[in-house]
């Protein structure tokens, strides 16, 4: 069953627990710079979002990648980036529409989330419950039902 990293910008309150987890996880260091997941906030309004790879199912930075190095894993569904077939031409980053292609500043590639290999530390991680792994069929079904609730109390 296919799952989604299910964001609720409500109950993230920027602690960047996801970020620090994802960076230890992937890079051996708490670098925010280099987590996978990144959390987008504005003090003085008052929000956090936390931000990931949606898995496109027409994804811009497979389509642009001159070298394949960005392609989806037929398997899993993953859309991915070989780091050792990337030749840093920042072209999945510009083509991204939610800024969700990062840089690696000292490998000079590109890289992006990864689902932790189906278990999505940022996830398991978020004290809060901001950031969950659900199937996508389950979330559907809780979408449906809060819009047949607003229908009937209107």
């Amino acid at each position: 069953m296919k799952k989604m990293l299910l964001i609720d910008h409500n109950r993230c309150v920027g602690c960047r627990n996801c970020e620090m987890i994802c960076s230890l996880v992937h890079e051996g260091i708490c670098s925010p710079s280099l987590s996978r997941i990144r959390v987008a906030r504005d003090e003085r309004a008052g929000w956090n979002v936390p931000i990931s790879c949606s898995m496109c199912e027409k994804p811009m930075c497979v389509m642009i990648c001159p070298v394949g190095a960005a392609q989806r894993n037929e398997e899993t569904g993953l859309v991915l980036i070989d780091e050792n077939r990337c030749i840093g031409c920042l072209q999945c980053v510009q083509a991204c529409p939610f800024g969700h292609v990062n840089y690696h500043p000292n490998r000079g590639v590109a890289f992006k989330c990864d689902r932790c290999g189906g278990d999505p530390q940022c996830a398991k991680f978020c004290w809060t419950g901001a950031i969950t792994f659900e199937p996508v069929d389950l979330e559907l079904e809780k979408r449906r039902e809060e819009t047949a609730r607003r229908a009937v109390s209107e």
